[in-house]
């Protein structure tokens, strides 16, 4: 294996991360894939709705990358590299629909809005730093080339 690859899927064995795995996988897997079937809410209508440019672009680009980088995580597959995207699309998120609530209602309401969007924004950090731990095609590609 090269340095650049073994740093990239080398992996632990820990069994807890297949729990973050999990729980942030199949939540970016699932927001994907409504943002294409209800895109009027959960799309394009909604990024437009907050503002941002070329929605129907945007909702399509980021449903893609929720979808596959969450199948991705969940088969803790190249989990590192996966979690790169989502934890752009969180900032995002934070930063776009938060800061206003903030502004506007205060910090511990903004707190209470936002705890699923820290949640995967700190499991995708995660990630990024253990990678795809037991349980993984990153753990079975570097167990193998042992």
């Amino acid at each position: 294996m090269s340095r650049i690859t073994d740093i990239i899927i080398r992996t632990s064995n820990s069994k807890a991360t297949l729990l973050i795995r999990l729980m942030v996988g199949v939540v970016f897997l699932s927001e994907g894939l409504q943002k294409f079937l209800f895109p009027a809410i959960r799309g394009a209508g909604r990024f437009e709705s907050i503002g941002l440019p070329s929605p129907e672009l945007l909702g399509y680009l980021v449903a893609t990358f929720e979808v596959v980088a969450g199948f991705f995580v969940i088969a803790g597959l190249l989990t590192r590299i996966a979690s790169i995207p989502l934890i752009i699309i969180m900032l995002v998120a934070i930063s776009t629909t938060k800061t206003e609530i903030l502004v506007q209602e205060g910090f511990w309401e903004m707190m209470h809005a936002s705890r699923t969007d820290w949640s995967m924004l700190l499991g995708s950090i995660f990630l990024l730093i253990k990678g795809g731990g037991w349980l993984s095609f990153d753990r079975y590609y570097t167990s193998k080339g042992k």
